[in-house]
């Protein structure tokens, strides 16, 4: 005979606090990442590597959704090391990575520059 609690089976206990657990985990979890916060840059690599002389449109909409998503000086800070990372290995003009928000009309909470120090990051 299956061992119940509270008139459930153990294995339907189980199941539905493993779903609960997946539930409270991803709305507690709001930090873009940076693999994230890399692809919806896409649309801006042409700008930043030097082949366009504007960002487009949907490359200044993840410049805002990206500093809007740097909600702690933790995030801020990965997303600062995590952009000078892939700065250095896309071959990112720094000039532009510095024009970049402002051609956008995002005053933003983290750098795009890619020179700067990412632990000054408040």
């Amino acid at each position: 005979m299956e061992k119940k609690f509270m008139g459930f089976s153990w294995s339907l206990v189980v199941v539905f606090m493993f779903i609960m657990i997946l539930i409270a985990k991803s709305k507690s979890v709001d930090a873009i990442t940076c693999q994230e916060a890399l692809l919806s840059l896409m649309p801006c690599r042409p700008f930043l590597t030097g082949g366009e002389s504007t960002p487009v449109a949907t490359c200044c909409s993840a410049v805002a959704n990206i500093n809007s998503a740097a909600t702690t000086t933790a995030i801020r800070k990965d997303l600062c090391r995590c952009l000078e990372a892939a700065s250095r290995s896309e071959g990112v003009d720094p000039d532009k990575a510095k024009q970049l928000p402002q051609l956008c009309g995002v005053t933003v909470a983290i750098s795009f520059d890619p020179t700067i120090n990412c632990d000054t990051i408040k």
